[in-house]
């Protein structure tokens, strides 16, 4: 049996591209368009893993023989048992994430589905405070910022849906190289106000790796 070697959201990908598909094998009557749907999924679903097996791409090229919406869902639910949990997170490693906050309110992690998760995020509702935790470099990196819901419907920067968003900004420990002791930058963007909700939607990790890289001092860019 091959281990998991899909993280979230990649399957969050394959699923989408999958039921773009699915719709046209079902609505549209032209067999080229359909052809040309069943192609461009093939190639997204294959750069999305360069570093797959043979068996791994065997595995996820099947689909382009499928035809029905059952053969699509069975799919799905096979890809499913091959999805890597994201790092277990313990009490002791959140001290360490997190050394200024002296009372933190971290979720229940025992409860939490480590599979359909990119990053770990949570809120504090009574401090306006969101922290979020994402593997960055192999490593746990954790991020702290401001919480301030917009109560109104946005695209979210990480998972790029019209869903209801919050904005979050996180101060940045990047300082340039002449500026003052009291040098100040904080970093903002409009995120989903529901993380799992985000998690379930993602299918790219270049934006949350580059907001990440910014406030912790690593920006490539």
């Amino acid at each position: 049996m091959t281990t998991p070697f899909i993280r979230n959201h990649q399957y969050n990908l394959i699923k989408k591209l999958v039921g773009q598909l699915q719709h046209a094998c079902t609505t549209i009557a032209d067999r080229k368009v359909i052809e040309a749907v069943r192609q461009g999924t093939l190639m997204k679903i294959s750069e999305a893993f360069p570093e797959a097996t043979e068996q791994q791409r065997q595995m996820l090229e099947s689909v382009s023989a499928m035809q029905r919406t059952e053969q699509f869902q069975s799919y799905l639910h096979e890809l499913e048992a091959y999805v890597e949990s994201f790092s277990q997170v313990t009490d002791q490693q959140m001290k360490k994430l997190y050394p200024k906050v002296k009372k933190l309110k971290a979720p229940d992690l025992a409860a939490i589905d480590r599979r359909r998760m990119t990053y770990l995020g949570w809120t504090d509702i009574a401090s306006n405070r969101m922290y979020l935790v994402s593997e960055l470099d192999g490593k746990l990196v954790g991020v702290e910022g401001r919480f301030t819901p917009t109560n109104k419907k946005s695209v979210c920067f990480l998972c790029n849906r019209h869903e209801e968003v919050a904005l979050f900004t996180a101060v940045t420990k990047s300082k340039p190289a002449n500026a003052p002791a009291d040098y100040y930058k904080a970093i903002g963007n409009y995120l989903c106000a529901s993380s799992e909700a985000c998690n379930r939607s993602i299918t790219d990790t270049a934006a949350l790796e580059k907001f990440v890289r910014g406030v912790v001092g690593e920006d490539r860019s």
